[in-house]
């Protein structure tokens, strides 16, 4: 897929020019409080109703405002609510069935009640584009902050949200069924919904097994020798 390519540059402060004075922007304790708070809520627990058309765009235009460098915008949004959600669950149903011939009978709707489970799902689609000079890992990334801004503006705005990646989103013939093209990929289906109840946090990583830091006598990991 070949896309125009964009560069950014970052203009240069005249020379001899003072610094400028740093800006102090208030913090917002209760959006803190907040994020500090957010998880991820069972598929089950997702209730209507869900975001309004005007609350969705107000989320979407969140999750583009992501690290994007080059300003390709690597990823793209599909949104499937309503009567949509039923559609599409029929067919990843009868593409299932007919990829699992042993398929017992009691799972021949699964796909249907998987994409009625939340009032809303949006496929989050990398398109990383390879004729750019920008790194495709910086793409991807950035795919998947916008996946993870999109489940923070859900929390904000006080919404639960789940974001999965099961085989619909892995099978290429079940990502065709949602328009994914070639040379894409799904990064999840991001549920959003109501949460319909709070329950216990999982335990997360304390910062001493995930945070470091760097100091320059620390010794080199790297067995090759400079």
């Amino acid at each position: 897929m070949n896309r125009p390519e964009h560069h950014h540059s970052h203009p240069a402060p005249p020379s001899g020019a003072p610094p400028a004075e740093p800006l102090w922007i208030a913090p917002l304790e209760t959006m803190l409080a907040r994020l500090e708070s957010r998880r991820s809520s069972p598929l089950r627990g997702l209730a209507e109703p869900g975001p309004t058309p005007a609350e969705l765009a107000r989320l979407l235009g969140l999750a583009a405002r992501v690290p994007d460098h080059g300003r390709l915008a690597p990823w793209r949004f599909i949104v499937v609510e309503g009567e949509a959600r039923r559609e599409l669950g029929q067919r990843l149903d009868a593409l299932y069935a007919r990829q699992n011939p042993e398929l017992p009978p009691a799972k021949a709707d699964m796909w249907t009640l998987y994409m009625l489970r939340a009032p809303v799902t949006v496929v989050l689609v990398s398109r990383p584009d390879p004729a750019a000079k920008v790194p495709e890992w910086n793409q991807v990334l950035s795919a998947g902050a916008a996946g993870m801004a999109l489940t923070v503006g859900a929390t904000a705005l006080g919404f639960a949200s789940q974001w999965l990646l099961k085989w619909p989103g892995r099978d290429h013939e079940a990502a065709a069924l949602l328009g994914v093209a070639p040379g894409e990929r799904v990064a999840g289906f991001i549920h959003i919904g109501r949460p319909s109840g709070v329950g216990a946090d999982r335990p997360r990583p304390s910062l001493e097994e995930v945070v470091s830091v760097w100091r320059p006598d620390q010794p080199s990991t790297s067995n090759e020798t400079p």
